[in-house]
Parts: C-alpha cells; sequence; structure tokens
C-alpha cells in the first residue's frame, strides 16, 4: 500500500514539474477523479487561489447527472468548468492531469473543456 502511494506521489510531482516548465504564467486547471465522483478546479499557482470550478457533486449536476463515474458525467463537467472559465476571461490554461493517465474520463473531462472554449 505504501508502494503504491509513493508512486502515485512520485508521477503526481512528475507531470507537474512538466508543468510548471511550460506554463509561462497560464493557470492550471487540475482533475480530481474519485471512484464515484470527479472535480476539476482551475489555479492560478502565483497566487495560490483557486478562480473558477465545477463537480459532480454540485446540487444542479446532481439532479441531472445519474452518478458523477461516467465518461458523460466527466463530459459534462469539462463543458461546465469551460463556460464558467470564458465567463470569468480564462481562455488558456495547462492541463493537470495529476498521477492519472490521460484515458477515459480525465480524456472525457478535456473534450468538454476543449469544447467549452478551454486552450491547452
Amino acid at each position: 500500500m505504501a508502494k503504491d502511494i509513493q508512486a502515485t506521489e512520485r508521477r503526481k510531482a512528475r507531470v507537474r514539474r512538466s508543468l510548471r516548465a511550460r506554463a509561462y504564467g497560464k493557470p492550471r486547471l487540475s482533475v480530481f477523479r474519485s471512484s464515484k465522483q470527479i472535480y476539476c478546479q482551475i489555479i492560478d499557482d502565483g497566487e495560490g487561489k483557486t478562480l473558477v470550478s465545477a463537480s459532480s457533486l454540485e446540487k444542479a449536476n446532481r439532479e441531472s447527472l445519474k452518478t458523477g463515474a461516467t465518461v458523460e458525467a466527466a463530459k459534462t463537467i469539462g463543458k461546465l468548468l469551460a463556460e464558467r472559465a470564458v465567463e470569468a476571461g480564462i481562455k488558456d490554461v495547462v492541463f493537470d492531469r495529476g498521477s492519472y493517465m490521460f484515458h477515459g474520463r480525465v480524456k472525457a473531462l478535456a473534450e468538454g473543456a476543449r469544447e467549452g472554449g478551454l486552450n491547452f
């Protein structure tokens, strides 16, 4: 169990290190997925503040989505985050997949965000 956690943390650190190298001051779109939900937020690392967030746990999303653990839910959350970001004046971000592979729900969230108007 401890080895799994260490490997996850190493992967996450490796991804974030490469993001910092090519971010050039852009905010970071960070993704967290659990077994039942998906969460994403756009973070300004310079100030250490969350600018925009969206998750499958929000009341409107809970009513419209059956569960947050599907590809369709992830795509919906990505579109919602992109709409909120465009309203806040954010167009360009760097995508932080964390320790997750760019596959399945993480990929669907990224596609939804791109459809909503974010560039990365």
